[in-house]
C-alpha cells in the first residue's frame, strides 16, 4: 500500500538547536540581517514582480499554452474531447441497416445484456448509468468492464440530468432509446419511496423531454413491469386487463409511467413501446432478487425465508430467463416505427404499444429452491413464514400472445436450465470452491 502524506513524514520533528535571543523581535531582526535572508528577501520581491507582470502583460502564446493545458485536463472529464470521442466510437455502426441506440441503465442487469446483444449484431450503442448503491456497485462496475471490452461506452450520469441528455442527443442522432434505468424492488419502496418517484417518474419525464426535443426524435422502448397488474385476479395476465389497482408503490410508479408515455405519444408524437417484464433472472442478475439471495444464503448455511399465503399456498412467479427478455427487447426495437414529431410538435399519429414479456409457466417458489439445492449440492435451511402485507403479489402469469404475433416472441429457456446457467456463473464470478466440482 502506498504511503500517505502523513506516513512520509516523521511522527515527531527532529530536534534542532534553539535560538536564544533576548526577545522575539530580536530573533526576527537577526534572521533578516543574515546574508541568506537578504538573498531570500531580494528574490521574493523579484518573483512577486514577475507574477504581477505576467498577469498584466501575458503574451497570446502564453495564454494559448495555459488554455491548451486546461483543455487537455478537461478532455479527460465529462464533456471533454476524449469523452466525446469515446461516445462517437461507441455509437459507430458495423452494419448498414443498424440502429443507433441509447441504453439507459446500461450497467444494470437487463441493460448489460441488451447492450451486448445490440453491439454484437453491429448496432451503435451508447450507455448511461448512475452506478447508485441500491445494491453492490462493484457488480455494476464489473458489468461496465464487460461492456467496455465489447466496445460499449457507458456514460456515468443520471437520467434526471437534462443538460447531460441534451449533450448526448446533440452529439449522436440516436434512432432508438432503450430506457431500462429505474429504481427496482417492491419492498425497498417502503423504506425509500422518494427514490422511486425520482427515478421512475421524474427520470422518465426528463428522458421523454430530451427525446421530444431531439432531431430526429428517436423511437423509445422502455421497461414497465408485470407489477402493474397488481391485485388483478384474472390469469394469465393480458395487456388488456385492468391495471389501476397497484399493490405497491413500485407498481404505482410503473403504472404512472405508462400513463406518462401515453401523454407524450399523444401530444408530441413520440413512438413508445412499453415492456412488462415478468421476474427476470440469470447470470449477472440483481442481488436483491430471491433466486440470487437464496443462492448466497444456501451456500453460507444461512436459513432462507419462504413465504406462505392464505391456505398454505406458496407464491408462484413467471420466471423469465434473461436471454428470452433480450429477444423481446430486440424484437420490440426492430418493429418500432419512427416518431412523428419535430420541434416539440406532433405531425401525425405515432405508434404506442405495450407487451408482456414472460415465460408463460408460473413456478412456486419452493420449486425454485429445490432446483437450486440440486445444482448447489447443498440442502437449504428453510424458514416458513406468513407472507407479509408489503405490496407483493401471490402470483404472476403472462399471456404473451400479443408479443408473439407482433415480432415472434417465443421464450425457450425453462427454469431448470436457466438456474443451471445462473449457478455456473455465480460460482465462477464469486470464485466459490464448488465451482471446481460443477459440471455441465
Amino acid at each position: 500500500m502506498a504511503p500517505s502524506v502523513q506516513d512520509s513524514c516523521p511522527s515527531t520533528p527532529g530536534k534542532g538547536k534553539i535560538e536564544r535571543s533576548s526577545s522575539h523581535f530580536g530573533r526576527v531582526a537577526n534572521r533578516w540581517q543574515s546574508p541568506g535572508s537578504a538573498h531570500f528577501f531580494f528574490w521574493s520581491f523579484v518573483l512577486v514582480g514577475f507574477m504581477f507582470y505576467a498577469v498584466v502583460h501575458i503574451s497570446p502564446s502564453g495564454l494559448h499554452f495555459m488554455q491548451h493545458h486546461s483543455s487537455t485536463v478537461r478532455d479527460l472529464t465529462w464533456g471533454g474531447l476524449l469523452w466525446e470521442k469515446q461516445i462517437e466510437h461507441s455509437a459507430h455502426l458495423k452494419r448498414e441497416t443498424g440502429l443507433v441506440v441509447l441504453v439507459t441503465g446500461a450497467a444494470g442487469f437487463v441493460g448489460t445484456h441488451v447492450s451486448l446483444a445490440l453491439k454484437r449484431r453491429g448496432d451503435g450503442v451508447v450507455g448511461i448509468d448512475n452506478f447508485n448503491n441500491y445494491y453492490d456497485p462493484s457488480l455494476k462496475r464489473s458489468r461496465q468492464s464487460l461492456l467496455e471490452k465489447q466496445g460499449v461506452f457507458v456514460v456515468e450520469g443520471d437520467i434526471n440530468d437534462a443538460v447531460l441528455l441534451e449533450r448526448l442527443f446533440s452529439l449522436i442522432p440516436f434512432t432508438h432509446v432503450v430506457h431500462l434505468a429505474a429504481q427496482a424492488g417492491v419492498r425497498y419502496a417502503m423504506e425509500n419511496p422518494g427514490s422511486y418517484v425520482h427515478s421512475n417518474i421524474a427520470g422518465l419525464v426528463t428522458l421523454f423531454e430530451a427525446c421530444k426535443a431531439a432531431n430526429p426524435q428517436p423511437a423509445i422502448v422502455w421497461a414497465s413491469s408485470s407489477s402493474v397488474y397488481g391485485l388483478n385476479l384474472k390469469t394469465p395476465f393480458s395487456e388488456t386487463d385492468r391495471t389501476d389497482q397497484p399493490a405497491s408503490l413500485y407498481a404505482a410508479t410503473k403504472k404512472a409511467g405508462e400513463e406518462i408515455a401515453h401523454t407524450y405519444n399523444h401530444i408530441y408524437g413520440l413512438s413508445i413501446t412499453g415492456l412488462r417484464f415478468f421476474t427476470v433472472y440469470g447470470p449477472w442478475g440483481r442481488p436483491d432478487m430471491a433466486y440470487f439471495s437464496f443462492t448466497k444464503d444456501i451456500l453460507r448455511g444461512k436459513p432462507i425465508d419462504l413465504y406462505q399465503g392464505p391456505n398454505g399456498i406458496y407464491p408462484a412467479r413467471d420466471f423469465t430467463y434473461i436471454d428470452d427478455i433480450v429477444k423481446g427487447c430486440l424484437g420490440s426495437l426492430d418493429t418500432a416505427k419512427k416518431s412523428t414529431g419535430s420541434g416539440g410538435a406532433k405531425n401525425g399519429t405515432a405508434q404506442l404499444r405495450v407487451f408482456n414479456l414472460g415465460n408463460t409457466s408460473p413456478v412456486p417458489v419452493p420449486r425454485l429452491v429445490n432446483i437450486l439445492e440440486k445444482y448447489l449440492r447443498v440442502k437449504a435451511i428453510k424458514n416458513i413464514m406468513r407472507m407479509p402485507k408489503n405490496g407483493d403479489v401471490p402470483f404472476t402469469h403472462a399471456n404473451i400472445s400479443h408479443a408473439r404475433s407482433e415480432f415472434g416472441y417465443n421464450p425457450t429457456t425453462d427454469l431448470s436450465m436457466g438456474l443451471k446457467k445462473f449457478v455456473k456463473w455465480y460460482l465462477t464470478y464469486y470464485d466459490t470452491p464448488l465451482d471446481r466440482k460443477f459440471h455441465d
